[in-house]
């Protein structure tokens, strides 16, 4: 890496580790940060989740103290969920063609952004509903699933699903957030790299700034005024949408 590249993958990192413990959309600076330096698509969708994994682990023992779990999901069945929709979402990138990947990646990046936008209408209007526990337990799975796949706008979508399963306390669905997200991006990273689709130089040097940004962020959450956090992670998505479809 020459240090333009070094610098840019280390301030990505560091500000998508902090994005993923506050609200996520981490993936929005660091896929495209990792195609701007040559990786390919489906490497650097893999040696970016690798590089956050710290972040989201970092996230989770500095917000521990809020750990809650919705009523009739237990927090090992939420983990055995996340492990399993990881493994599932993780084993289905490795079997993407470079091609198709660099074709979708905008769009899901966009589809991310979107859904990040719409959460608070659809938080209120998951508030109060009754899901059923199968109904639930699929919904993680599926969430989970994605995350493996594209880890980008996960934070956004494991929020919504923690809202409709009834964790309305936004600090105790974050904690929740950061445990899950740690669980099924781990099983991830592990079947990356035995699929050798990791460029471990990037990655592991991403790692550090990511861990920092990571539980930085878990610290400023309830400093951020939301409302400015949302408008900053929207912004981030669409440019970033906008220069991936731009390099096709």
């Amino acid at each position: 890496m020459s240090p333009t590249e070094a610098t840019l993958l280390a301030g990505a990192a560091f500000l998508a580790g902090g994005l993923n413990a506050l609200a996520g959309g981490g993936s929005f600076l660091t896929l495209p940060a990792l195609m701007a330096v040559g990786v390919p698509p489906v490497a650097a969708n893999a040696t970016g989740t690798v590089a956050l994994l710290p972040g989201y682990l970092s996230a989770a023992w500095a917000s521990r103290q809020d750990l809650r779990t919705p009523a009739g999901l237990g927090l090992p069945l939420l983990l055995g969920l996340a492990l399993a929709g990881g493994a599932s979402g993780a084993a289905l990138l490795l079997l993407t063609p470079d091609r198709l990947f660099a074709g979708i990646a905008p769009l899901l990046l966009l589809a991310a952004t979107l859904l990040f936008a719409l959460q608070p209408r659809l938080q209120q209007r998951l508030r109060g509903a009754a899901v059923p526990r199968p109904v639930a337990a699929l919904t993680v799975f599926a969430v989970c699933a994605y995350g493996g796949y594209f880890n980008g706008g996960l934070g956004i979508l494991l929020l919504a699903a923690l809202s409709m399963l009834g964790l309305r306390d936004l600090n105790q669905a974050n904690a929740l957030k950061n445990r899950v997200s740690g669980v099924l991006t781990a099983i991830a990273v592990t079947l990356y790299a035995a699929g050798n689709a990791v460029h471990w130089g990037p990655a592991l040097w991403m790692m550090l700034f990511a861990t920092a940004g990571g539980y930085a962020g878990a610290r400023w959450a309830r400093r951020i005024p939301p409302a400015r956090l949302r408008a900053f992670i929207v912004l981030t998505g669409l440019v970033m949408a906008g220069l991936i479809a731009a390099r096709l």
